[in-house]
């Protein structure tokens, strides 16, 4: 068990068990782009960890960029998503696979993909390490997923609660 400000967490998803997730999807990622040129886009602050996991596991070589969008307050999704940091990068015609630590109801990843068809990308996939099925909301496919968890609020690996937790090499959930 570990305290992060008021709440506590107990050990959920082992270091070794997100490297099998990362592998799982890096394979999938590495078939389907193999002739592809692909841009990653990783959403921050949370898929940090696991886009730098991510590319190291790729046999492809990709190209990374970031995006920066904001939807949490504490444990909770305010349902508003604000745009903090954007595209830079013509995209126009391009291969895009969005990085997302957890995919829970689908809101920021609705609005990056509004974002990315308004830039006439060619594709759009997405991949997480964690998918909640029982807390999205969306109708876009969720192609690559590490694992499937229940609608709990972890932290760790890039996870946080309130700022907090994001170093921890493993991931955690609430008691």
């Amino acid at each position: 068990m570990i305290q992060i400000l008021d709440k506590t967490f107990e050990p959920y998803i082992s270091s070794d068990n997100i490297q099998k997730y990362i592998a799982k999807v890096a394979e999938k990622i590495d078939a389907d782009y193999r002739d592809k040129d692909p841009l990653l886009l990783g959403i921050l602050n949370g898929s940090f960890m696991f886009a730098s996991d991510l590319m190291k596991a790729l046999t492809i070589d990709p190209e990374i960029s970031f995006i920066k969008l904001a939807s949490y307050e504490g444990t909770s999704s305010t349902g508003k998503v604000e745009e903090l940091i954007g595209i830079n990068e013509n995209i126009e015609g391009r291969h895009i696979i969005i990085i997302e630590d957890i995919v829970d109801t689908g809101n920021t990843l609705e609005k990056i993909i509004k974002l990315l068809e308004a830039k006439k990308s060619a594709s759009v996939e997405i991949v997480t390490l964690l998918y909640k099925p029982e807390a999205y909301t969306k109708n876009h496919d969720v192609k690559y997923v590490g694992t499937e968890i229940p609608n709990k609020f972890v932290v760790g690996y890039g996870l946080d609660y309130d700022g907090k937790g994001r170093s921890l090499e493993e991931i955690y959930q609430i008691v």
